[in-house]
């Protein structure tokens, strides 16, 4: 995401009112209990991040954020306007940055790899939580979560060059049981 030519990092004086205030919610992010977990969590497995892990930038792509092993976590500020959007990116690029330190060999443009991490990181965040798809139109109150997550997870791979239709699917599948029950930093998910 940060070394990507559909980012320009913004983070560091001179910048719009619009860009200031994504670098304020970036620093309130860091106050979340779940942020400030997750940041111990990389601390303790070997993996510590700087003050410089997480930069605003104005993005090109119609993406909220990203993570990059080498660059860290990228924020769109031209796409998120909200607090809550700000640090649940940063949340779920955190656990990214979690499966990175404690995996070997993880690499994106394995689709199993993806699907995984994409898994875990939606999971981890309760980016299916019932409140967050009532507000996305979706009205099922039941047995909504695993059903979300494969949605989102599909839609996620469908963005990646390397997985076909049939073989994201394959691949989430393949992964689902292994990566859904996986819930290391924490004890159980959030």
């Amino acid at each position: 995401m940060a070394g990507d030519s559909n980012a320009e990092q913004t983070s560091g004086g001179g910048g719009s009112s619009s860009t200031n205030e994504c670098e304020k919610m970036i620093q309130r992010s860091l106050r979340d209990p779940t942020v400030k977990f997750l940041k111990e969590q990389l601390e303790k497995s070997g993996c510590g991040i700087g003050s410089n892990f997480i930069k605003g930038y104005t993005c090109k792509k119609a993406i909220a954020g990203g993570f990059s092993p080498t660059a860290g976590v990228g924020v769109c500020c031209n796409h998120l306007k909200e607090q809550e959007q700000v640090t649940q990116l940063v949340i779920h690029q955190l656990i990214y940055a979690y499966d990175f330190c404690r995996a070997a060999n993880l690499d994106l443009n394995n689709c199993a790899h993806y699907a995984c991490i994409e898994i875990r990181a939606g999971r981890l965040r309760g980016d299916c939580h019932y409140k967050r798809e009532l507000a996305r139109g979706f009205l099922k109150l039941r047995g909504h979560e695993q059903e979300c997550l494969r949605r989102r997870v599909l839609q996620f791979l469908a963005a990646n060059p390397n997985c076909s239709e049939i073989g994201a699917k394959d691949a989430m599948e393949a992964v689902w049981d292994i990566c859904y029950n996986d819930t290391k930093p924490f004890d159980r998910a959030p």
